[in-house]
């Protein structure tokens, strides 16, 4: 069952689509409801960011998504002074403007930044609810319209780049995954406009490509790519031209295991 709602303070804006994998709505609303920090844990394309978006709008608030990189310092997220103007004036960065100003932080791919970012949530995530910024010498309490979430792969985990017990158990923990073929189906036709026959086959191939992950592929076949490929073909691209283009380009770059994948698309979708 996909999930569209209008947006609660304007009836014309529609809140983007969502299919539920459980209780996750439930648990959102009741975390928001609790001001409690949120973690989801899920593999790539899952439909994690999607949740958050829907969510956002479902309740009317503002969203503000920061992707973490290796190079995303705790200043990034909190602010820095800047010289405007030929004076040196303080900018909020993004956490910081969500704690001033109300709204939900979402922190894609947590690990993915440096050891400093989690340390600067730890406070904002027990029972505190406080941002020290040490540069302007403030301490801001969150407000009771303030929530952040962080997201991670646990399939891209390693001992370098863990979340570490002491971040892991300051957030209520929602696990994803993919949907199951009706519902993934259904979601993609719906995302794309191809008929839901034409959509089936395309997750038969996903679901044998999954099954891959760990062996010939580091990572399983999207919904997110299954959406562009089915895209492809809504437009007039030849099946196996989008799936090559969409599912199989994105996956690996060993003409090996593309030769592979390419006979495991024809069989799939003839």
């Amino acid at each position: 069952m996909t999930i569209a709602f209008n947006h609660p303070l304007n009836p014309d804006v529609e809140i983007p689509h969502y299919t539920p994998q459980g209780n996750e709505c439930a648990l959102f609303e009741h975390a928001w409801t609790r001001q409690l920090p949120i973690l989801l844990k899920g593999p790539t394309g899952c439909g994690k960011t999607r949740f958050v978006q829907h969510m956002a709008a479902r309740l009317g608030l503002p969203l503000s998504t920061v992707s973490c990189h290796d190079d995303l310092t705790a200043a990034d997220l909190t602010g820095r002074y800047l010289l405007k103007g030929g004076e040196t004036v303080w900018m909020d960065g993004p956490l910081t403007k969500a704690v001033r100003d109300g709204g939900i932080c979402y922190l894609d791919e947590i690990v993915e930044a440096r050891k400093d970012v989690s340390v600067v949530l730890h406070p904002l995530t027990d029972d505190r609810r406080i941002l020290p910024l040490e540069r302007t010498g403030e301490v801001l309490e969150a407000g009771p319209g303030f929530m952040v979430i962080v997201s991670y792969n646990p399939g891209y985990q390693n001992l370098m780049k863990a979340l570490k017990p002491s971040t892991r158990q300051r957030f209520v923990s929602i696990e994803f995954d993919f949907l199951p073929p009706e519902r993934e189906i259904a979601t993609v036709s719906l995302e794309s406009g191809l008929a839901e026959a034409r959509v089936a086959p395309l997750v038969e191939l996903a679901r044998r490509l999954r099954a891959l992950k760990g062996q010939d592929l580091e990572e399983g076949v999207s919904t997110r790519l299954l959406i562009y490929c089915a895209s492809l073909i809504d437009a007039g691209l030849p099946a196996i031209d989008a799936v090559r283009a969409a599912i199989i380009e994105p996956l690996t770059d060993e003409p090996d295991v593309k030769a592979a994948l390419v006979e495991v698309a024809r069989a799939a979708i003839g």
